[in-house]
């Protein structure tokens, strides 16, 4: 018995030796004509150390058993070549590809072949090709290339969206913004991982899909980077300077993104009614709605780490915004004589944010995160509606309103991995916030405390060729002022899975309920009149909205060619929509109210080919069937939209054209139309430091971006055109300079918010 109880005990030890294994892989070319290198030294690093090494065979083959699943660098290096380093993310056994080794003489960057697409562990991942790299001016428009199901890259509003929802952005694992991406340059993007589901330590915060951006380490230590651009006839300026520097184990980094509008040729057209039991009035109103506004994006970072396991981020953020907003119209009333209109509207936020952020690695198996969030809110409103009527008499409507937020955001997440094919991960956050709101012209001044709390837990498991992801939360929520006292508690849950059906096809699926909790602002009860005839007011009786989505995705690759299928279905019961009822003596109130139910069933088709003698395309084309019901009225809407992305390359030249068929969508009673856009550019990429790109956007049109809006409410009908005809053929030019330098320090992964951007203030 003790002779077989060793014997078990022993097997169990090899069991767990081999669990704990992983094999990398490769292969080591010359990148001047693809031939076999040979004796190349092919190391495993982890945190300054060689923890495994060999060297390329006489083909350049070489293997590396290493019995450490964490996260290491390969690092591979011979006589009259550059060194070249390459992240590998923790997990099961890597195959690296072929790795091309640059002549110590020549400063091009590395080369990985690798597959274009692969899909690993729920996630779509990426590795763009050096032909989409050198067709693209920007991240944004490389993302416009890579074929990612749900995702809409903008290159106007510089903008990314997943399903028509913000997606969560991390670079190299780290929480980060728009901006941030928008400095990256195309050369430096190793992998995108993308999902159109948000993880569940995301799922509180209402963010649509999760994109991780892996940038290469380079070999030298700080980045400069400066973008601007500007049309030519047209008040519009957008700039960005980048610059990161470390010394030993600290990194500082600093971010500057100004933008600003000034547009004047904006024009809206109304035709409205208010329809009540012994009342109506019929209103056609044409205005014109200058507006401006600036802002100055500015945010410090400084990391500190010790040694591979351990990292302290300090991040402070500010972005001051100022917006003014005008209207200088007429109106024709069937009540009474018709008046001119003057509005003006101002407001002035700034919202400076502290992050305090600690990750510990224990082993490569558990990681623990903490994060601490202080943020300050300081918003000033000022809103006046005047009307003017033929005899001289004014009426007058004010909004004015100042708030205050005081807000901390503290989380702390566990990530657990059992082995390369199963990984556990829970947390706990918490909002606590205190606002005080006050309304100038009553001096109302209402104190409102909020209490969020969100626990979590997402089991991941790999089973052959199929991944699932099982996801669930507990939100407790609650918030109360001088008036109201309201409690929620809702459950969060999601399942994900993906199966590798075959070579080239892929199946994915997807579940997924997210309750959405009214915000403080809608729960605030404070009427104020805006016009003659309207009232608005906050709804403290709105009840939380419980979504139901389902996705069925199959796709299939084929060489350079690529199709997906994307079938989803989504049921929302109590929908949040405005509503407008009569409440006599000529006046109407609008406010947010729960309506019955609200579906949607669609189907998009997406095809893109890619790297045909320098030539690309994506083309993606959907149809959806849309229905809202309320207690008394009841609508069905069917919609299609498409996208085109053309481009083509050679050399340092490239061309594109990108341009989007929007398509409608049903909201209660409302039906809008998404904004409009096209663009053809060509850029000139003289060296690796510039890139020089004209655009002519919104081609051929006459009004420029274009907003319809119709409203079928029983009380409250309109058709309402809004144009802005400054972008009409607006032509934008566009120049970028980087520069690397020393030796760029990578930050470990991190994976929290590190501001707070919610509003207690009503501003309708």
């Amino acid at each position: 018995m003790k002779n077989s109880a060793i014997i078990v005990f022993l097997l169990f030890m090899m069991s767990a030796v081999s669990a704990w294994s992983r094999t990398i892989s490769g292969k080591v070319y010359s990148d001047a004509d693809s031939t076999a290198i040979a004796g190349a030294a092919c190391k495993l690093m982890s945190g300054g150390a060689v923890i495994e090494g060999t060297v390329s065979d006489t083909d350049g083959k070489f293997k590396l058993n290493a019995k450490y699943s964490g996260a290491v660098s390969l690092e591979i290096s011979q006589p009259g070549y550059r060194t070249t380093e390459i992240k590998i993310e923790s997990g099961g056994n890597v195959d690296a590809g072929i790795v091309y080794l640059i002549d110590s003489n020549v400063l091009n960057e590395l080369t990985v072949t690798a597959e274009t697409v692969t899909y690993s562990r729920g996630q779509t991942i990426v590795f763009p090709g050096s032909e989409e790299k050198k067709a693209s001016s920007s991240s944004i428009s490389l993302f416009q290339k890579l074929p990612l199901d749900g995702l809409q890259a903008d290159e106007i509003n510089r903008s990314i969206t997943v399903d028509g929802g913000a997606p969560v952005i991390l670079i190299n694992g780290i929480p980060s913004e728009m901006a941030d991406l928008n400095a990256i340059r195309p050369d430096d993007i190793e992998k995108i991982e993308y999902s159109r589901i948000a993880p569940a330590r995301y799922s509180d915060k209402g963010n649509s899909g999760f994109i991780n951006v892996v940038v290469k380490k380079r070999n030298d230590g700080g980045q400069v980077y400066i973008w601007g651009r500007s049309a030519v006839t047209t008040a519009f300026v957008d700039a960005e300077v980048r610059t990161s520097y470390h010394q030993g184990p600290s990194q500082f980094s600093l971010l500057y993104n100004p933008s600003w509008r000034n547009y004047q040729r904006v024009y809206n057209k109304i035709d409205e009614s208010y329809i009540g039991d012994d009342f109506r009035v019929d209103l056609k109103e044409q205005s014109r709605n200058p507006f401006n506004y600036y802002y100055h994006n500015i945010r410090l970072r400084y990391d500190y780490s010790p040694s591979f396991d351990k990292l302290f981020s300090v991040t402070f953020n500010i972005r001051p915004f100022f917006n003014t907003n005008r209207k200088l119209g007429h109106s024709l009333d069937s009540y009474q004589d018709g008046y001119d209109i003057f509005n003006r509207q101002h407001s002035k936020d700034m919202a400076p944010a502290l992050d305090l952020f600690y990750k510990r690695q224990f082993n490569d198996r558990n990681t623990l995160e903490v994060q601490m969030t202080g943020t300050l809110s300081y918003s000033d409103f000022r809103r006046t509606n005047q009307y003017i009527f033929g005899n001289g008499s004014v009426d007058e409507y004010s909004n004015d309103a100042d708030s205050r937020r005081q807000s901390l955001i503290s989380e702390i997440s566990y990530i657990h991995d059992f082995n390369d094919k199963t990984s556990l991960s829970a947390g706990y956050q918490n909002t606590v916030s205190h606002s005080v709101n006050t309304y100038l012209t009553t001096d109302y001044r209402p104190e409102l405390d909020e209490n969020n709390n969100y626990v979590y837990a997402q089991l991941r498991r790999s089973m052959g060729p199929v991944f699932v992801s099982v996801a669930s939360g507990v939100k407790l929520f609650w918030i109360k002022n001088d008036r109201n006292k309201r409690n929620f508690i809702r459950n969060l849950s999601s399942v994900n899975a993906t199966w590798k059906m075959a070579k080239g096809w892929n199946l994915a699926a997807s579940f997924q309920y997210s309750p959405i909790i009214p915000s403080l602002s809608s729960l605030t009860d404070y009427p104020q009149q805006i016009t003659p005839y309207l009232i608005t007011n906050g709804n403290p009786d709105l009840k939380a909205v419980e979504r139901f989505n389902y996705r069925l995705t199959p796709t299939y690759n084929y060489k350079k060619f690529r199709a997906s299928l994307q079938l989803s279905y989504s049921h929302i019961n109590d929908f949040e929509t405005s509503n407008v009822v009569y409440l006599g003596n000529k006046l109407f109130l609008l406010q947010s109210v729960n309506a019955r139910r609200a579906w949607d069933a669609s189907g998009y088709l997406n095809l893109s080919v890619r790297n045909v003698a320098g030539f690309g395309a994506n083309l993606g084309m959907g149809i959806t069937r849309s229905g809202t019901d309320g207690d008394d009225w009841r609508h069905r809407l069917t919609s299609f939209n498409a996208n085109i992305n053309l481009w083509w390359n050679h050399g340092p030249f490239t061309i594109s054209y990108w341009r989007k068929l929007p398509g409608k969508y049903l909201n209660g009673q409302e039906v809008r139309k998404d904004e409009n856009g096209d663009s053809f550019s060509f850029s000139y990429k003289p060296d690796k430091h510039w890139v020089l790109n004209a655009s002519w956007m919104y081609m051929f049109e006459k009004n420029g971006t274009s907003y319809p809006m119709w409203d079928y409410s029983k009380a409250n009908p309109i058709v309402r055109s809004r144009h802005i005809r400054d972008n009409a053929n607006m032509v934008v030019l566009s120049v970028t300079y980087s520069a690397d330098f020393g030796s760029i320090f990578r930050s470990m992964k991190r994976s929290l918010n590190n501001s707070d951007e919610s509003s207690s203030l009503l501003k309708n």
